[in-house]
């Protein structure tokens, strides 16, 4: 009989992370769920009374959840696109040894550490009616192009996405030059003894064997995107009116004002996209990966 092979840890090892994890993410992920399916709300706190689907009923006829449902979608497809293409781009730079590298990467990669908090008073600053770029422009003599960009409709939305984007790309940059440096010099070498250029040495030998930072890169966007807080609280709060609400946000605000039955079926709604996406997505580029 063939042996049975070893685990490489042994069960002990591994049981206290199984246990970490599922007491703070699968037991209250099977909270939500159940929660989702009662009328549980500041009037019935102790007492809550299972009423089937009525929660994600009347989410799905509430006009702001439809419309936190398409910027959520907005929001990770544009931020996963930006991020991804602004990092791969700063990653074809800063693997070259060029002269400041080394700060140069650390400037960029900055921004993802600094604190959500301080980035929001940062960018309120910068982008009030009368803040920094306002002032910069009108000195300038472009005053006709000052705008408030966090308090119209429109401009809001594309604001939080770009800081989004300011903060991130750098960490996607280093996820980027790590699978660059796996690529072998000899491909490049034996393309440039074949006469290809920059272009074609790119198109066929950088973004075939890129596909698994690729792979990370954007399932981690997607999954950011989806789910994104923090940046759209501190910065707009969900406004200018509904402008910038999301999923998260509008589940937040449902849970402050005491529908907390509801706010768990928005919550179970959005887990549901996120994990469908994202292993939607991973699925996709882990196919078209190649072999080095």
């Amino acid at each position: 009989m063939p042996k049975k092979k070893k685990s490489i840890y042994p069960l002990w090892v591994i049981l206290p992370a199984i246990v970490v994890y599922t007491i703070f993410s699968v037991v209250p992920i099977v909270i939500s769920l159940v929660c989702s399916f009662t009328d549980w709300n500041m009037g019935r706190l102790y007492t809550p009374a299972f009423n089937g689907v009525a929660n994600y009923i009347e989410l799905l006829k509430d006009p702001v959840f439809l419309r936190s449902i398409g910027n959520t979608f907005l929001f990770a497809l544009a931020t996963t696109i930006l991020k991804t293409v602004v990092g791969f781009l700063l990653a074809l730079v800063m693997v070259k040894k060029i002269p400041g590298r080394g700060i140069m990467r650390t400037i960029y990669y900055a921004p993802c550490v600094i604190s959500i908090t301080v980035v929001g008073v940062l960018f309120k600053s910068i982008l009030a009616n009368k803040g920094l770029l306002n002032n910069i422009l009108q000195m300038i003599g472009l005053s006709n192009l000052t705008h408030d960009w966090l308090g119209s409709y429109g401009t809001a939305i594309g604001s939080v996405i770009l800081v989004e984007t300011w903060m991130w790309a750098g960490f996607n940059m280093f996820i980027f030059i790590s699978g660059l440096q796996a690529i072998p010099q000899d491909y490049y070498e034996s393309a440039t003894l074949d006469g290809a250029t920059g272009f074609e040495k790119l198109k066929n030998i950088t973004l075939p064997l890129i596909v698994p930072s690729m792979t990370v890169v954007v399932t981690l966007s997607v999954a950011g995107g989806l789910k994104v807080f923090d940046i759209i609280y501190v910065i707009t709060n969900g406004g200018p009116g509904f402008d910038t609400q999301v999923l998260a946000t509008y589940t937040y605000q449902s849970f402050s004002l005491g529908f907390l039955g509801e706010s768990a079926a928005g919550s179970v709604i959005l887990a549901v996209i996120v994990v469908i996406i994202s292993f939607t997505m991973n699925h996709y580029l882990t196919k078209r990966e190649v072999e080095m």
